[in-house]
C-alpha cells in the first residue's frame, strides 16, 4: 500500500472513531432519527474503524504507549464490574465498545511520531461537525434553539446537545489558534474555522468549554511564550483585549455566564451537586467501591452524573479513578517532560482543557470526545524514533527484509 493512500486510510480511521463518540441521545432534531440506527451508525463507525485499522496494520506492529496501555488496564475493572449483569447485557456492550476503541488505539499508535497529522484530522472532523450544526441552525433556527434547553444551540440535523457543541467548537478552535500561532496554518484559513466556531460557542452557553479553551491556550501558549515571539505578541495583545472586554461588557459577559440562572442555582451547578452528594452517600459493597457497578449510561438515579470522576467511582470503582489519574498525571508529566515545541503546546492544550472539563462533563471512564482528545494529546507526546546511522564502508551489507520496504 502507498504512503499517501495509507495515510487517507489513517486519516478515515481517526475519523470513524469521532464519530462513533458522537452518541446516541440529545436534543430533537427537525426530522426524527430513531435512536437505534444512530446507534448502528456510531457503533458500525467504531467497527469499521477497527476494520480498516487492521487491514492499513495487518501485522498488527504497535508502538509503546502509557496512555494506552492504561486504557487497556481500565478494562478489567469495567469487565469485572459489569460480567455481574446488575446494570444489564448493554453494560458488557460498553465493555466491547470500550475494548474495540482501545484496539483501534493499539494499531494506530504505529503513525504516533509526535507530528501534527492526527491533529489537522482532528481539526477536520470535528468542523465538520460544526457544519453540520450550522447547518441545522441555518434550516430550522426555532428547533436548533429550543426553548427547553433555554434557547441554546443543539444540533438540528443530529442529536447533539448545547455542552456537546461547545466542546467540539473549543477543540477546534484551540487547537486551530495554536497551529497559526506555529505557522503551520494561513491566517485566512484559521480565520474560516475559528469565526464561525466562535459564533456557535457562544450560542451554545457553555461554560465549561469556554473556560477549558480560555485556560487551556493560556496554558498552551504560555508554553511557547520563551521560544516563539508570535505566541509573545499574540498572548500581549489577548491579555489586552481582555481587560478591555472585561471593563467595557462586564454587565452582558456576567449575564452571558449567568444564563439567566438564579445565584442558589448556579451555586449547586445547576443542580448537579445534588446528584453527587446522592451517589457519595449511597450504600455500597465492598465490591462496588472497589470495581464500581459497571458500565452504565453515567446516570445515577436516573439523574445525569455530569462529573467524570464519580462517574468513573460509580462505574469502574476506586480502582478506575486510580487509572483515569494516573492517565492525566502521566500525560501531565510528560508534557512537562518534553523541550517546548508546537506539538507539546497543543498536547497541553487537550490535557488542560480534558481535567478542567471533567468536573462537569462525564467521559474519562468509557469510549468518548474525551478519550480521543487525550490520545491526540499521545499522540503528539511521542518521543521520534531516533535516526539510523548511515552506512560506512566498513558496515556489513544486510538485506532489508520485504517488510520494511514498504
Amino acid at each position: 500500500m502507498r504512503a499517501d493512500h495509507r495515510s487517507k486510510v489513517v486519516g478515515t480511521v481517526w475519523g470513524l472513531l469521532a464519530l462513533n463518540t458522537l452518541g446516541s441521545a440529545g436534543a430533537k432534531t427537525v426530522v426524527a432519527i430513531p435512536r437505534s440506527l444512530i446507534q448502528m451508525v456510531t457503533m458500525g463507525a467504531l467497527v469499521a474503524a477497527f476494520a480498516l485499522a487492521l487491514a492499513v496494520n495487518p501485522r498488527a506492529r504497535i508502538r509503546p504507549s502509557a496512555f494506552v496501555f492504561l486504557l487497556t488496564l481500565l478494562l478489567v475493572p469495567s469487565v469485572i464490574a459489569s460480567v455481574h449483569l446488575e446494570v444489564g447485557v448493554g453494560a458488557l456492550f460498553r465493555c466491547f465498545r470500550l475494548a474495540l476503541f482501545v484496539g483501534t488505539l493499539w494499531l494506530l499508535s504505529r503513525w504516533w511520531d509526535g507530528g501534527l497529522t492526527f491533529v489537522r484530522h482532528h481539526i477536520r472532523m470535528y468542523f465538520a461537525v460544526l457544519v453540520l450544526v450550522a447547518l441545522g441552525l441555518a434550516v430550522a433556527p426555532g428547533t436548533a434553539m429550543p426553548e427547553y434547553y433555554g434557547g441554546r444551540l443543539v444540533g438540528a440535523l443530529w442529536p447533539l446537545t448545547p455542552p456537546q457543541i461547545g466542546q467540539y467548537a473549543a477543540v477546534v478552535i484551540g487547537l486551530t489558534v495554536l497551529l497559526l500561532l506555529g505557522r503551520r496554518t494561513s491566517g485566512a484559513g484559521a480565520a474560516a474555522v475559528i469565526v464561525p466556531s466562535l459564533v456557535l460557542l457562544a450560542l451554545t452557553h457553555t461554560r465549561t468549554a469556554t473556560l477549558g479553551l480560555v485556560i487551556g491556550l493560556v496554558l498552551a501558549i504560555g508554553s511557547l511564550v520563551l521560544t516563539s515571539s508570535a505566541a509573545r505578541r499574540f498572548f500581549a495583545w489577548a491579555v489586552l483585549c481582555a481587560t478591555v472586554a472585561a471593563v467595557v461588557f462586564s454587565s452582558a459577559l456576567r449575564a452571558w455566564f449567568l444564563r439567566g440562572q438564579s445565584q442558589e442555582n448556579f451555586s449547586n451547578l445547576t443542580g448537579r451537586a445534588k446528584v453527587w452528594d446522592a451517589l457519595l452517600s449511597a450504600p455500597r459493597t465492598a465490591g462496588e467501591t472497589v470495581f464500581g457497578t459497571g458500565l452504565g449510561d453515567k446516570s445515577f438515579d436516573g439523574l445525569p452524573i455530569d462529573n467524570s470522576w464519580l462517574a468513573v467511582y460509580h462505574e469502574q470503582g476506586l480502582i478506575g479513578v486510580a487509572i483515569v489519574a494516573a492517565i492525566i498525571i502521566v500525560l501531565g508529566g510528560v508534557a512537562l517532560l518534553r523541550p517546548p515545541s508546537l506539538p507539546r503546546a497543543c498536547a497541553i492544550f487537550l490535557i488542560s482543557y480534558c481535567a478542567l472539563s471533567s468536573y462537569t462533563e462525564v467521559g474519562l471512564g468509557d469510549a468518548s470526545a474525551y478519550l480521543l482528545h487525550l490520545a491526540l494529546a499521545a499522540s503528539l507526546l511521542v518521543a521520534p524514533a531516533p535516526a539510523a546511522p548511515l552506512p560506512t564502508a566498513d558496515s556489513p551489507r544486510r538485506r532489508i527484509p520485504r517488510w520494511a520496504r514498504r
